[in-house]
């Protein structure tokens, strides 16, 4: 069994920024040789998170954004914002729901990702932010 770590570093732009990892993660797979195993990623900061979803421009520019803004709107009141006298109740919140880390499976070398389904870093700040991703690889290589 090997154990690899890595990590990730991505200039965002807040304010329900997408970015998708899919090629980078599944090349990482392959470059660590494990044909049986796990991949776990976590976003650092409390803004930021990571999830599956189908990286469409529709999805992507519009529909993620208008679900959350329903959920956590940034025009909210936030005792956050009361407390820390700044915007980002709402980032949090968002980030929160979301979720900053993911689990994968490593299946046949490769991550089993449906069709459609990619891997993206979500950043719900209201600035623009350095994000890393810190990565751990565990499995077999044979």
């Amino acid at each position: 069994m090997i154990s690899l770590s890595h990590t990730l570093s991505r200039e965002t732009h807040g304010n329900d920024h997408i970015i998708d990892l899919t090629d980078e993660l599944q090349a990482l797979v392959r470059q660590s040789g494990i044909r049986c195993g796990q991949l776990t990623a976590m976003v650092t900061g409390s803004t930021g998170a990571l999830s599956t979803l189908e990286y469409e421009p529709g999805l992507v520019r519009h529909d993620i954004a208008a679900a959350l803004e329903g959920i956590a709107p940034r025009d909210g009141a936030y005792e956050h914002e009361e407390t820390w006298h700044d915007d980002n109740g709402h980032s949090h919140v968002r980030a929160c729901l979301i979720g900053p880390s993911l689990a994968l499976p490593i299946v046949d070398g490769a991550l089993p990702l449906g069709t459609w389904q990619q891997v993206v870093l979500l950043d719900f700040d209201t600035r623009a932010r350095s994000r890393r991703v810190a990565i751990t690889l565990l499995g077999d290589t044979r």
